[in-house]
């Protein structure tokens, strides 16, 4: 039986993603204790993760190095005596926990010249491992079979029902089938999809027998009330007005989410709705929604994906080009 600590990601996307590494652990041992640790916020994702025995909060903020953190942290788990370590960012403060644990065995990607903090250090191909969650998984494997192709398992986050209920109570939800819209972009502007065009894509939806639900943090609730504007009692706007756990439920209970790339795309996955992902200046190849029950919606424009917060060319043809339409009569019309 080993016992794992795993420095986890600060991104919500890439934190579900990380179930697939959690997963393959277990497969390799089913005894295998993990524990994750990440920012608060990412606390109830992983406790939905039947993988991971503890959640460590991290208390820094991100981009923040707190290296006396890190050490009084480290220190405090001397005693859980964990047989490995790994360490899925490539910063050098990343790394400092695990160091500071006197964990024996500690893997991750070179970078940052962690070359003190890591005892195993493996270079990252990134022409065999092309995706996110290729890179999370080959760390849980061996080094000799970490770049052969990777049989990699799907996020599959648990539902609470009894939330579920709640939520739908609490927000006088419609019996309806639902779709969830996520029209929110943490990473920048080029990652966002008009939002008037979430707004008429609602407006058929709801005219088709569906109801719609945005979902989003309280950056979000002003391109929420947007979207649902003089739509009626079917268009809700439950930005800022859940937690990140109660939208794990809601898009259990959802038909569907439509969603710019962002991380609750991926909890939409992870939880088997069936997902319609808008790539622009990102591309489905590097990070898609790791569920069969998808369609990518991508113009592939000759300027995509450029990976920029916002577009270098200063017109974002990839998100402005895909108009209502093109969405609406694959995802909304009968």
């Amino acid at each position: 039986m080993a016992k794992y600590l795993i420095v986890g990601p600060s991104w919500v996307g890439d934190m579900v993603m990380a179930q697939s590494l959690f997963i393959t652990l277990k497969q390799q041992d089913k005894e295998a204790i993990i524990d994750v640790i990440g920012p608060k916020w990412s606390s109830p994702i992983l406790a939905r993760m039947p993988e991971v025995r503890n959640a460590i909060t991290l208390p820094t903020g991100h981009g923040e190095w707190g290296i006396s953190t890190r050490r009084k942290l480290g220190y405090s788990l001397r005693s859980e005596q964990y047989d490995q370590a790994i360490i899925m960012p490539r910063s050098w403060k990343s790394a400092l926990v695990p160091f500071f644990a006197k964990i024996p065995h500690r893997v991750g990607f070179t970078g940052e010249q962690r070359y003190i903090l890591l005892n195993e250090r493996r270079k990252l191909d990134k022409s065999v491992l092309n995706q996110t969650v290729k890179r999370f998984t080959s760390l849980g494997l061996p080094n000799e079979l970490a770049y052969p192709p990777i049989d990699i398992p799907s996020p599959a986050l648990q539902v609470d029902p009894d939330n579920q209920q709640s939520l739908y109570q609490k927000h006088t939800l419609s019996d309806r089938p639902a779709i969830a819209l996520m029209a929110g972009a943490e990473f920048g502007p080029s990652k966002q999809w008009p939002i008037a065009y979430f707004h008429q894509l609602a407006k058929s939806a709801v005219a088709a027998g569906y109801q719609i639900w945005v979902l989003g943090g309280p950056k979000d609730q002003d391109d929420g009330d947007k979207i649902v504007a003089d739509l009626g009692e079917f268009a809700i706007n439950l930005c800022g007005k859940t937690q990140l756990v109660d939208a794990i439920d809601l898009l259990a209970a959802a038909e569907k989410a439509i969603s710019n790339d962002s991380g609750l795309m991926h909890i939409a996955a992870a939880v088997g709705t069936e997902v319609h992902g808008i790539y622009g200046s990102t591309s489905e190849e590097f990070t898609p929604p790791l569920t069969d029950n998808k369609t990518i919606h991508n113009l592939h424009l000759e300027c995509s994906p450029c990976f920029k917060r916002s577009c270098p060319l200063g017109h974002t043809n990839c998100q402005n080009q895909l108009t209502p339409d093109m969405i609406i009569r694959i995802a909304v019309s009968p």
